[in-house]
């Protein structure tokens, strides 16, 4: 097993432990704010805003929002794909998936200081991550979900394990992740858990987050 390491921009493997992914219709009439908020109280470390459906006026507004919320928290804000908003934002991250802006050109666009994620599919993708200029990868789906439609076929947990054999890079686990299969998800390799509707759509997201956090110890 290859061991994994600190990220290169210095991003600490504790920031991405507990990864909230946003998704506004998981969130019924609450807003995305709200959510956010709760859900870090609960414990998430790092928040991925990933809303396509939003104009860019909107996603900007939502962005310059949960920046307010997050930075006296330090809690990294995280742009899913557009690297014009983290820009206008000032977010910490960016997460770029197989048909985003290349990496190379993002890397060439953003503040040192900016960290980069990417999504992995293959194998050939984990492979040639080892050429980019990244900080994590997302290994996308392990298990298949809704709210990821738009990706290969899933990993599963012995993928998941075979990524984890091949890079020494931070690897973020997204993908039909929930309290009842966290913890294996942990074991097989992943140093962070990326989730969607376990923690959007519940109830009490603070709650929710905090039964994640347990699964750590």
């Amino acid at each position: 097993m290859v061991t994994p390491l600190r990220s290169p921009s210095g991003l600490a493997l504790k920031a991405l432990r507990l990864y909230l992914v946003t998704n506004q219709s998981s969130a019924g009439r609450r807003t995305l704010t709200d959510v956010v908020a709760a859900a870090v109280q609960g414990g998430v470390t790092c928040v991925q805003l990933r809303e396509k459906q939003l104009n860019t006026r909107d996603f900007v507004a939502q962005a310059v929002a949960l920046k307010a919320l997050l930075t006296p928290l330090r809690i990294p804000l995280v742009i899913n794909d557009r690297i014009d908003v983290a820009l206008a934002c000032g977010a910490q991250g960016v997460h770029l998936g197989q048909s985003d802006m290349p990496v190379a050109q993002a890397r060439r666009l953003l503040p040192p200081n900016v960290f980069i994620g990417w999504s992995v599919e293959t194998m050939d993708d984990v492979a040639r991550s080892a050429e980019l200029p990244l900080d994590y990868l997302g290994v996308s789906p392990i298990y298949a979900t809704l709210t990821k439609t738009d990706t290969q076929m899933p990993w599963g947990l012995e993928g998941l394990r075979q990524v984890r054999a091949a890079t020494p890079l931070p690897l973020v686990a997204i993908g039909g992740i929930h309290l009842g299969n966290a913890r294996e998800v942990l074991s097989a390799g992943a140093d962070g858990l990326a989730v969607v509707s376990a923690l959007c759509a519940a109830s009490d997201p603070c709650v929710a987050a905090a039964a994640f956090r347990k699964k750590f110890q």
